[in-house]
């Protein structure tokens, strides 16, 4: 056999088998990997490439060492999840870096981190101002977690004494033209509905880029052409509107009769309106 067809059939095979034994070995962001995931990967890789362009020659020899690294590898991660001292002694553990707003000096020595490192990642996390930071923490894969001081946080509806409607993960319907009925189905919906919605803003299909259903069950479309401006649903606001109107009615009409008991009638239906609106308030406008 040719080298060149031995080193294609090495090639396709331990692609396939790479490709499994990463799906074992675990799901893990390339930059959230721990020096201990980073060296497993990094060394299965290596194997497999020298194995693949027969520079390891023995395949046995190549396959027992790829899959001892990966035993071991798996071996010492299920330890680590049963133990918090084995976990911290592969891992290695988070570093204070911040403390109640004072920079830990020695911290910055042990993680090798400069001063003006320090900054430029704390201005990735919004952070522009050392004196808004009362906390900060360096995790195992170098990433910096940051925590503002309680009168430098954004304010949340919470934080106001607002209530706001449940958000759900919009879903695309829509995808370089092409209408995508799974999504569409789950959430109970169809293409004739999409068909009207898009002729009340008057795009067509073929010019869609992406389009979305929210929560709220409003279409958002993105346009190949960006010079068509496309507007914006506004169905939940004009509904709250409508209600706000006739609520103001039903009291400029009580206000306006001098019958008694039609007074109170229009009375008793705007309070019972106001309750409603206050109650759809977080839905509508939030």
């Amino acid at each position: 056999m040719s080298n060149w067809i031995e080193i294609l059939l090495r090639s396709i095979s331990l692609f396939f088998i790479v490709l499994g034994l990463t799906r074992i070995m675990g799901k893990r962001q390339l930059t959230k990997l721990t020096p201990f995931h980073f060296i497993s990967y990094s060394i299965v890789g290596i194997l497999a490439a020298l194995i693949s362009t027969k520079v390891i020659d023995n395949l046995v020899f190549g396959f027992l060492s790829l899959g001892t690294w990966v035993t071991f590898y798996l071996i010492l991660d299920y330890f680590a999840l049963k133990s918090k001292i084995i976990h911290d002694w592969i891992n290695g553990r988070e570093t204070v870096l911040i403390k109640n707003g004072k920079v830990m000096e020695e911290s910055l020595k042990q993680v090798r981190f400069t001063g003006e490192e320090l900054l430029r990642e704390l201005r990735t996390k919004n952070a522009f101002n050392l004196a808004d930071v009362e906390f900060a923490v360096m995790e195992t894969t170098g990433e910096l977690n940051v925590l503002l001081k309680s009168d430098k946080k954004p304010v949340t509806p919470f934080d106001l004494g607002k209530r706001v409607s449940p958000k759900s993960a919009p879903q695309t319907v829509i995808l370089d033209g092409n209408i995508l009925d799974e999504p569409l189905n789950n959430i109970g919906l169809n293409r004739g509905w999409l068909s009207v919605e898009l002729d009340k803003i008057g795009v067509s299909l073929d010019n869609i880029f992406i389009g979305q259903i929210d929560s709220s069950g409003d279409l958002y479309v993105d346009l190949f052409d960006d010079a068509i401006q496309v507007p914006q649903p506004k169905v939940k606001e004009a509904l709250f509107a409508n209600l706000q109107k006739c609520q103001s009615d039903l009291t400029k009409y009580g206000l306006e009769t001098q019958d008694n008991n039609a007074q109170q009638m229009y009375s008793q239906n705007s309070d019972k309106l106001k309750d409603l609106i206050e109650t759809l308030e977080p839905y509508l406008l939030h």
